[in-house]
C-alpha cells in the first residue's frame, strides 16, 4: 500500500503539472499555441511584403517567388497563399498574385514599420550598416501602427530610409519608383545613387565595404559585360555586373552635368521654385542622410514658403512637406531655378 504522505505528493505533482501546462494565458500549452500563431503571421506578413514588392517593381509574382523569398516548399507556399486568399488580402489569377486592398494596405503597415526601425537604427544607434536590415525584418512584427508613428513623429517623420527606399505615409502612399540600374548606365554619364539594395546580404556589404551610399555622385568611365568601372570624389573602383544592378541611379541631366552654377538654398528668396542640384561633399554622414530621408536628392523641387522672425530657420516646401532648415544646413544645398531646368 502506498504511504499516504507519497500519495498526496504524487497528486499535487500531477495537479501542478497540469496547471503549468494547460493554465489559460501562460501554460505551455497556451504559450506554444500563441507562438505558433506568430511565426504564421510573421510568414503570413512576409508573403505580402514579398508580393508588394512585386508589384512596385513591376515584377511577375508566383508561387515560386514567394517560396524562394521564404525558403521553404513550393507546396507550403501554396498552402500560405491559399490562407492569405480566403482572409481576403490576395488574389491569383493563372499562377499569378496581386494583393486586395486590404492586403495592400497590411503590407503597407509592415513595411513602413521596417523602414523607420532602419531610419531609427542608422540614426540613433551604433550598429552595423549590414545588421540594419536583420534587425528591422524583426521589429517589423513587433510595432503596432501607433508605436511606429510615434517613432516617426520623434525622428522628423522622414521620407525615406537609409538605404533610399522611401517610407510609407501614414496614409500608406509611396512616390513611384525612380532611377535606373547602375548598370544601364552608359560610358561617360554621371548619376546619382538613389537607392542601394540591401538583399542579399552578401551583396550589400560588399556594395558597403566599396564605400556606396545614397547621394553618391558618380561617373561610368568602362561598361563591359564582365565589370564597371566607375569614379566619385576623385576615387576608382571596379563592380561586377551583380553589384551594379543592385545600385539605382538617378543620371545627371547632360546640361545639367556641365558648369551649372551651385547656387546655395539659402540664397533663395521666399516663394521661388527651385530644383535642387546636389549637397556639398562637406555633407557626411548623418548630416547627408537625414537631408536625403527629408527628400533633398537631386531632382526635388523646394520652394521656401515661411520665414521665422529671426530669418532662421526658414520652412522649406519639400514633396508636399513642410521642412525647416537652419541657415547652415541650408547654405550646402545647391539648387538652380525652375526657369533654369530646361537650358
Amino acid at each position: 500500500m502506498m504511504d499516504p504522505l507519497l500519495s498526496v505528493l504524487v497528486v499535487a505533482g500531477v495537479v501542478l503539472g497540469g496547471v503549468v501546462v494547460l493554465a489559460p494565458g501562460w501554460g505551455l500549452a497556451d504559450r506554444w499555441r500563441k507562438a505558433r500563431a506568430t511565426r504564421e503571421r510573421i510568414l503570413l506578413e512576409d508573403a505580402l511584403k514579398h508580393v508588394y514588392d512585386c508589384e512596385y517593381k513591376r515584377l511577375s509574382c508566383s508561387l515560386q517567388s514567394v517560396a524562394g523569398v521564404l525558403e521553404f516548399s513550393v507546396d507550403r507556399a501554396a498552402t500560405l497563399v491559399t490562407r492569405l486568399e480566403r482572409l481576403g488580402l490576395l488574389r491569383s489569377s493563372a499562377g499569378a498574385f496581386t494583393l486586395t486592398p486590404e492586403g495592400r494596405s497590411y503590407a503597407l503597415r509592415v513595411i513602413r514599420v521596417h523602414r523607420l526601425w532602419e531610419h531609427y537604427l542608422a540614426d540613433e544607434t551604433g550598429l552595423s550598416e549590414t545588421e540594419w536590415h536583420a534587425a528591422a525584418e524583426r521589429q517589423e512584427h513587433r510595432l503596432t501602427s501607433d508605436q511606429a508613428n510615434a517613432l516617426a513623429a520623434r525622428m522628423g517623420n522622414p521620407g525615406f530610409d537609409p538605404h533610399g527606399d522611401p517610407i510609407p505615409s501614414v496614409t500608406g502612399e509611396l512616390p513611384e519608383p525612380a532611377g535606373r540600374p547602375l548598370a544601364d548606365l552608359p560610358e561617360g554619364i554621371s548619376g546619382t545613387i538613389s537607392h542601394i539594395e540591401d538583399e542579399p546580404e552578401a551583396v550589400y556589404a560588399q556594395l558597403v565595404a566599396i564605400g556606396l551610399h545614397p547621394g553618391m555622385t558618380l561617373r561610368v568611365l568602362e561598361s563591359t559585360g564582365e565589370r564597371m568601372r566607375i569614379a566619385s570624389d576623385d576615387d576608382e573602383c571596379v563592380l561586377a555586373p551583380v553589384l551594379a544592378r543592385s545600385v539605382t541611379v538617378l543620371p545627371a541631366e547632360p546640361e545639367a552635368a556641365r558648369d551649372v552654377p551651385r547656387i546655395p538654398l539659402s540664397s533663395i528668396p521666399q516663394g521661388e521654385r527651385v530644383v535642387v542640384t546636389g549637397i556639398a561633399r562637406s555633407i557626411r554622414g548623418q548630416q547627408r542622410r537625414r537631408l536625403m530621408d527629408m527628400g533633398i536628392v537631386p531632382g526635388t523641387e523646394i520652394v521656401p514658403e515661411l520665414v521665422s522672425i529671426g530669418g532662421d530657420p526658414v520652412a522649406y516646401r519639400v514633396r508636399d512637406t513642410l521642412v525647416a532648415l537652419r541657415r547652415k544646413q541650408a547654405e550646402h544645398i545647391h539648387v538652380r531655378t525652375v526657369e533654369e531646368k530646361g537650358r
